[in-house]
């Protein structure tokens, strides 16, 4: 286990170091374009240009934000937070959203002030080579910072990645409008940067909403529960693994438990040891720590309690928005009868499908006390 936490911690610094390098790249790049920008603008007279070079400051000060809240992620657990600092990422995604819907804000007023009032750009080659220059480079920066996002599972970067791009198509604007202008005589620039502008907040209401939904808990990643799944059930004896329940406290940071079932021949020092194995291999192959696993046993002895079950489970199943039945037991001296029904959340009305069943399941065993519990899959598709 201890090896396994040790490569998990590397991963982590990894990660770590990876995101602040990014960002610096971030910082760097945006500075140099917000300062040609600026100055092709006042040279030109041109508001558009003017206001990407605002956007390249808002820029760098997103990767100054992926930077500091990569860095409190990071933080060791304490007592006040047990389970780390891992979500403050979700914290900067959520800030750097804002930075671009202000943006997107800004430039629309200040877009609209330009239709009002008018003033006729100058253009010159020097400064529209610039431009086309700075269209290159937020391309290209705008692709490896949301790649390298995608890559260490960072919303910020993605979401500054998405950003640098949105801005690439800007500054490319300004261009056609420069065109257009040098052409025709007709200056658009002022319209194109209002109808960019609500492209903008909508990029940013859209990067809001998705850091919002992460911060409220979202289901559990169904490739991640597959691949819990399969590690817990390649142990021989594992006749099954139900009820896993994940919690997120930042990217890429899991804790979880699990029920399993296994024969009911198992000895507490074997079952000890099981358990342990169980989770060490999840962690190794999984990155998720399952701090607690609990243990269905599964009646391999008696007949009748197995054709009980066979019984019970195909009355269960034929229900319509019933998912899984597990965690049977029968207790034959007592006309006790438990067992876990997972019920789907299509269903517009869960416990009346609940009430259903158990009624079902009543009329078969009359004679037993039937204790049944609604359950929930937490990765359902």
């Amino acid at each position: 286990m201890g090896k396994v936490f040790t490569k998990k911690c590397e991963s982590e610094i990894s990660r770590e170091k990876t995101i602040v390098r990014t960002g610096i790249i971030g910082i760097v790049a945006n500075v140099f374009l917000a300062a040609f920008k600026a100055f092709v603008g006042l040279v030109t007279n041109s508001i558009a240009i003017l206001l990407d070079a605002v956007n390249n400051i808002s820029d760098a000060g997103s990767s100054v934000i992926t930077i500091v809240g990569t860095k409190l992620a990071g933080r060791e657990p304490d007592k006040k937070h047990p389970f780390g600092y891992g979500r403050v990422e979700y914290l900067s995604a959520m800030v750097i959203s804002w930075i671009v819907l202000y943006a997107g804000f800004t430039s629309l007023v200040a877009s609209v002030k330009q239709i009002i009032h008018p003033e006729t750009p100058d253009y010159n080659a020097p400064s529209l080579i610039i431009v086309g220059v700075a269209v290159v480079v937020k391309i290209v920066l705008g692709t490896y910072v949301k790649k390298i996002g995608t890559q260490v599972n960072s919303d910020s970067l993605v979401n500054s990645g998405k950003d640098a791009l949105m801005d690439s198509v800007i500054s490319a604007s300004t261009l056609v409008a420069a065109a257009v202008f040098l052409i025709f005589g007709i200056s658009l620039e002022a319209w194109l940067g209002a109808l960019i502008s609500i492209v903008i907040i909508k990029s940013g209401f859209e990067m809001l909403r998705d850091t919002v939904s992460s911060i409220l808990g979202e289901r559990n990643d169904i490739e991640v529960v597959k691949g819990i799944r399969q590690t817990v059930t390649s142990f021989p004896d594992v006749q099954g693994a139900y009820d896993l329940v994940l919690h997120n406290y930042g990217p890429d940071a899991w804790n979880g438990s699990v029920h399993i079932e296994v024969p009911d021949n198992y000895t507490a020092d074997r079952l000890d040891q099981l358990l342990r194995d169980i989770t060490e291999k999840v962690l190794a192959e999984n990155n998720v720590i399952l701090t607690a696993i609990g243990v269905y046993s599964l009646n391999s002895k008696d007949e009748e309690v197995v054709a009980a079950k066979k019984k019970a489970s195909e009355i269960v199943l034929s229900h319509k928005y019933v998912r899984q039945m597990h965690g049977f037991y029968l207790n034959k001296a007592k006309k006790i009868m438990r067992f876990d029904v997972v019920i789907s959340l299509t269903a517009k009305d869960r416990k009346a499908v609940y009430f259903e069943v158990v009624e079902a399941v009543r009329k078969a065993f009359p004679d037993y006390d039937i204790q049944a519990a609604m359950d929930t899959d937490f990765a359902e598709e």
